[in-house]
């Protein structure tokens, strides 16, 4: 019996010329309902003793059919990729298309200059979730629920309790629960509110800071922001604060920089004031650290807050945020 397939399967064979052919006489005899699975099944119709020789010789057959196979289909790829070449003609002498060298969006290139710079002053970089519970976004940061923050024009709200986060501050309770003092990090990323115009998006990019140790003063917030700003525009901006109100700092200030599109002698972008505000900061509420099991007494310190894309459009005098998400390779290819 063996040899009788062997004979035909060999037969069969010489006659293919195709892979599809060579596949179909593949699964005619090593198929589920092949020819070789037919014949192990007649097996059992064998007397006793015959039937360990015969098992034996079906094996040795599978196995050259396998064998055959195999060489068959290496031949017939070598032979089909031979036809293909010899047809084809590839001129070495032709220059390649070119290949324009990708950029960085100018948002990412901000947002790495500004991890440069606060690390070398010691900041490590921390992130966190952007879709938040209402808890850390709000109620942790002193933010009771009467707040306008939690109005429905301002929030994208997923459910009573979870939101779409409006700053990256949660992330600054979400460590200070893991962690104790003395720490110092910002965290970067994108926030959203309900809000889109030439200076806002419904999606934009922060970098929050947070500096916690024993006696933290307001001094060494001065020190740390006005470091960061004359290393982001120049030695010679000028450097502002000015008293301001935020439910998770006590004092707060926002910060302002002289103009650095007009010198400070006044223009539209500054509305004539020479002043830019960048970025806002303060220190940090003792209930803030009463929700993350800090003693305000022992412990002091201070956040800040900083929109990237204000301060990209402030860096290269770009007046239309929407620019940044327009995937316009004439604007984008300027970076």
């Amino acid at each position: 019996m063996s040899d009788t397939i062997k004979e035909t399967f060999f037969e069969e064979l010489q006659s293919v010329e195709g892979l599809a052919t060579l596949e179909s006489l593949r699964v005619k005899y090593l198929g589920k309902k092949g020819v070789i699975t037919e014949a192990v099944k007649k097996l059992s119709s064998l007397p006793i003793e015959q039937r360990p020789q015969a098992g034996k010789e079906l094996n040795e057959t599978k196995q050259a059919i396998e064998e055959s196979l195999g060489k068959k289909e290496k031949h017939l790829r070598d032979k089909q990729l031979s036809e293909r070449l010899a047809k084809e003609y590839l001129d070495i002498t032709v220059p390649g298309r070119y290949i324009p060298r990708g950029r960085l969006h100018p948002i990412n290139q901000v947002l790495a200059e500004i991890n440069h710079i606060f690390s070398k002053m010691g900041f490590d970089v921390e992130e966190g979730p952007e879709v938040e519970l209402d808890y850390y976004n709000f109620e942790a940061l002193n933010i009771p629920k009467e707040h306008p923050a939690r109005d429905m024009q301002d929030t994208f709200y997923i459910s009573d309790e979870v939101v779409l986060r409006t700053q990256t501050s949660p992330v600054q309770i979400r460590v200070m629960e893991k962690k104790a003092p003395p720490l110092r990090f910002i965290s970067p990323g994108k926030v959203y509110r309900c809000d889109s115009d030439v200076s806002h998006t419904p999606m934009f990019h922060q970098v929050e800071g947070l500096m916690v140790d024993k006696n933290i003063s307001f001094s060494h917030l001065k020190g740390i922001l006005e470091t960061f700003l004359k290393e982001m525009y120049g030695s010679s901006v000028e450097v502002r604060f000015r008293p301001s109100f935020f439910p998770f700092t006590e004092p707060s200030a926002e910060i302002d920089i002289s103009c650095i599109m007009c010198g400070s002698k006044g223009c539209r972008v500054c509305k004539e004031t020479g002043w830019l505000e960048v970025l806002g900061a303060g220190m940090v509420h003792p209930k803030v650290f009463e929700n993350v099991g800090y003693n305000p007494e022992e412990f002091t310190g201070f956040a800040f807050g900083m929109g990237v894309e204000r301060l990209t459009m402030l860096r290269y005098s770009i007046t239309d945020i929407r620019l940044f998400f327009d995937n316009d390779l004439r604007f984008l290819r300027q970076f």
